[in-house]
């Protein structure tokens, strides 16, 4: 038979992930210090309803609905929420997710996270400045890295590059 105490801890534990998923506070985030931080009325009264569910909660913009998807042109997207440079156009693939993809972040641009979430692990990519949530990265990318950083596009600006002199 199951000790009781055994079987309180365990309900207690449950309960406090599923707490944290239904807050999308990622423990690691939560505990970590950021160059630029804000308070949570400050992130509510910069970004969109959607860009503060991704960057903020860890939230995920549905399929096949950013205007990033189709962008080509030469440039850099940075993060949304404090405008740090990210990915180079040059990285950018169409994976077919549904996601602007990457093959490589620009130096120093990211850090990551193991995400738990829906019992499967993953790595989450947050902005190394601000913390906040990009997306996902994964091993079955392109060459040359054979990674695909697949981001929400809501997390990130475009900055076409200036135009070439001739």
């Amino acid at each position: 038979m199951i000790d009781r105490r055994i079987l309180l801890v365990s309900v207690a534990s449950l309960l406090g992930l599923a707490a944290l998923r239904w807050l999308r506070v990622s423990p690691v985030t939560a505990a970590e210090k950021f160059e630029i931080e804000k308070s949570d009325a400050d992130w509510r009264a910069q970004l969109t309803p959607e860009q503060y569910d991704i960057l903020r909660r860890q939230g995920t913009e549905r399929p096949w609905t950013s205007a990033l998807l189709k962008e080509h042109r030469k440039g850099i997207f940075a993060c949304a929420g404090c405008d740090l440079p990210l990915f180079a156009s040059e990285t950018k693939f169409e994976s077919g997710t549904g996601w602007p993809s990457f093959f490589k972040p620009l130096d120093n641009a990211v850090g990551e996270t193991q995400d738990r979430t829906f019992g499967m692990v993953r790595t989450e990519v947050h902005c190394r400045r601000c913390g906040g949530h990009l997306g996902h990265v994964f091993d079955d990318g392109p060459k040359p890295t054979g990674l695909r950083y697949c981001m929400d596009g809501v997390a990130l600006v475009f900055h076409p590059a200036a135009p070439s002199a001739t």
